[in-house]
């Protein structure tokens, strides 16, 4: 299922909106039409009344995008390639390949975001107290309305950034400044523990005062969990390339095998997925999961060439383990093949590159 839609692009960038964005952006322009003021328009008349709240939402949630847009331009000018940047129900993200290591470009790309926003929120209130300093009559305008809140919200939004609970940008300027100090992973464990510290702390703000704040520490904690994971997965596995750790011995299947025969092949070498070689030629890959779509009564009938996946992700001998690794994970796949040349040289597992994570860790310990 399709979880969010494309609007356009911005510096080359995708913009996405997710559909909890769809979701939550009438819920603000409705908070908006009927806060008092002034952070809403209690008083005006409908339907005026709720076209300034939608407004006024679409313009929060393009600062948003703009302060994004302010990560993602220092990220690009570092060499980090931007997948998309995605409005979804706490904001918005920008998808990138990988986080600079150099504590300086990643300090500077993290606080990119809340500089845009403070920029955004300055204008805007500096605007509004010059305008209305030479007509007073601007505080009873709407557009007075607007700047006001569109500025005050980027003010608090920079601010709350730069909380240094990580992976938010506050936390990630910390792990740039511990970095200067320690190795990269220990750096990153130190600002995920500061991050799930005010994640625990958030959540009990969150009992007594808003609710939704419990939920924030909550996505707060498993974000910085799961950052220091796929951290010191990365670091560890650059040590190698997928030479090191991938099976030559490979087991492969032929596109005319019944999918029973598949199954029972599978349950014999104890593998959940297989090249599928015709002679020399590769044809696919076929996985356990290709096989659990396939009703019981019909496997017999049904060959490996009916299911095999066509469209092959790959990789070379020399590449790095940690990009295998993010391969992997960006295309959610248990395996990839190892071709050089057009030769299929071996296959290299989830499995193969966790069991050498936990060699490391052994041998660390």
């Amino acid at each position: 299922m399709k979880t969010s839609v494309q609007i356009g692009y911005v510096m080359g960038i995708p913009i996405r909106l997710h559909i909890s964005f769809l979701l939550i952006l009438p819920i603000f322009a409705t908070v908006f039409s009927i806060a008092p003021e002034p952070f809403g328009y209690e008083n005006v008349e409908p339907p005026l009344q709720y076209i300034l709240g939608f407004t006024t939402a679409i313009l929060l949630f393009t600062s948003v995008v703009l302060h994004e847009l302010g990560h993602s331009y220092f990220a690009k000018k570092f060499g980090v390639k931007i997948s998309n940047i995605t409005l979804h129900l706490f904001g918005g993200v920008s998808s990138m390949e990988e986080i600079p290591r150099d504590p300086g470009e990643e300090g500077k790309m993290a606080f990119a975001g809340p500089l845009v926003s403070f920029i955004i929120g300055g204008t805007l209130l500096l605007l509004n107290f010059g305008l209305s300093s030479v007509l007073p009559e601007f505080t009873e305008s709407y557009p007075y309305r607007i700047f006001f809140i569109i500025g005050t919200i980027n003010i608090v939004l920079g601010i709350f950034n730069l909380i240094p609970a990580f992976p938010m940008d506050g936390g990630r300027i910390l792990r740039s400044w511990f970095a200067r100090r320690m190795s990269y992973i220990r750096a990153t464990q130190r600002a995920a523990s500061v991050g799930k510290f005010f994640a625990v702390f958030m959540g009990l703000i969150g009992l007594l005062i808003n609710p939704w704040l419990i939920l924030i520490a909550f996505f707060i904690y498993i974000g910085a969990s799961q950052e220091a994971q796929s951290t010191t997965v990365s670091v560890t596995l650059e040590k190698y390339t997928v030479k090191d750790i991938m099976t030559t011995d490979v087991e492969t299947v032929n596109p005319s095998m019944s999918i029973q025969e598949l199954l029972d092949f599978m349950f014999e070498k104890k593998h959940m997925g297989y090249p599928v070689m015709e002679g020399n030629n590769l044809k696919g890959v076929v996985s356990f999961t290709d096989v659990r779509k396939v009703m019981p009564e019909e496997r017999s009938a049904m060959r490996v060439s009916d299911i095999m996946t066509k469209d092959i992700i790959s990789t070379t001998s020399d590449t790095n383990a940690s990009e295998a690794f993010k391969l992997i994970s960006r295309n959610n796949v248990g395996r990839l093949l190892v071709i050089d040349n057009g030769e299929l040289k071996g296959i290299v597992s989830r499995t193969d590159l966790i069991r050498t994570l936990r060699f490391m860790e052994e041998e660390a310990s």
